[in-house]
């Protein structure tokens, strides 16, 4: 929309922003506690918080102590919280069956958060890379990551996940044809009202490694992910993924990761309309969180310029391991 305006000296853009009260009056965008997601790493024991030496200030955690996390989110207002498993090395496998195991640990935990915290939505992962003793998102064959059977595995995934509860599945393996296959085996075993928030444009990126850390397929990883993530220099094959996404059954679009690609969340938004969201990955969250812990920028507000950004550049919603931290600042606006 083209903007009229006198020219200076009888406009002066500086007016607008003398005093902190008509700066919030020409405020274009603001933040809220319901554009959080906070993702949560759990692992098996009892009162376990175990400390993520890349990731500063965040944990692995205990079913129980999961539990706790969701209690406090929902206090704070964060409507969700996601799931990754730290999964027992013995249970990882070429075939990934562990998957779709009803009892394995993520599918525990969907459990227990529903039956002590049922207001807070659940969202979880649909990816191999867990499970999967290559370190890959999906089944691995003479050195190829298999399209097809990979979706197969992933419908079996779902499947199990939503039998446990879960409100939101994130399918982030990048698979051709997966939200389709997903949403048609979902109607047909009757959760139609389960919402699929699809990581429809994930690049293969060099800012996550500290979550891989997190979830300990650091170790496991043959090669790389660049034959089913993106090319970070692919502006339009972007689009072209959201497009089929959507088309395909997705409720919800996902650009991951954040900072580094706000142009592609800002025309996802305008091309769209559909809701979009970020993730902020654990290397963006560390390059904050580390220099903050040495004092080199504020931890604080930088944080929450970053969220901010996201929401500038047209996201309804971030992924954020900053989800709690950030919810306290805004409650005590």
């Amino acid at each position: 929309m083209p903007q009229v305006q006198a020219p200076y000296p009888a406009t002066r853009l500086r007016r607008l922003r003398r005093t902190p009260a008509l700066r919030a009056l020409a405020q274009e965008t603001t933040l809220n506690v319901g554009d959080l997601i906070w993702p949560v790493f759990v692992r098996e024991g009892v009162d376990v918080m175990e400390p993520i030496a890349s990731m500063p200030g965040v944990y692995r955690r205990s079913i129980d102590n999961i539990v706790k996390a969701a209690r406090e989110a929902a206090d704070l207002g964060i409507p969700a919280i996601c799931l990754f498993p730290y999964t027992d090395a013995s249970l990882k496998t070429v075939a990934c069956e562990e998957a779709w195991n009803p009892q394995n640990l993520t599918n525990r935990a969907i459990r227990a958060i529903k039956a002590a915290v049922p207001e807070i939505a659940v969202m979880t992962d649909i990816a191999l890379d867990p499970y999967n003793a290559l370190g890959h998102d999906g089944i691995v064959q003479d050195g190829v990551v298999l399209n097809d059977e990979t979706v197969a595995a992933l419908v079996k995934m779902a499947l199990a996940q939503a039998e446990a509860g879960a409100d939101i599945l994130g399918p982030s393996d990048m698979m051709d044809g997966r939200i389709g296959a997903l949403r048609s085996a979902l109607e047909m075993a009757g959760y139609q009202d389960i919402v699929i928030l699809s990581y429809s444009a994930k690049y293969a990126s060099s800012f996550y490694g500290p979550f891989r850390d997190a979830v300990g397929a650091s170790g496991a990883l043959k090669g790389d992910k660049k034959t089913y993530q993106m090319n970070p220099a692919n502006r339009a094959e972007a689009l072209r993924l959201i497009e089929r996404d959507l088309r395909e059954g997705a409720d919800m679009v996902m650009i991951k990761p954040g900072m580094p690609y706000l142009d592609i969340c800002r025309e996802v938004k305008d091309t769209f309309g559909a809701p979009t969201y970020a993730y902020q990955v654990s290397g963006e969250y560390a390059m904050i969180a580390g220099a903050a812990e040495r004092g080199w920028i504020n931890g604080e507000a930088a944080m929450m310029e970053s969220l901010l950004c996201f929401k500038r550049a047209g996201c309804d919603g971030i992924l954020t391991y900053f989800a709690p931290a950030a919810a306290r600042i805004l409650a005590a606006k």
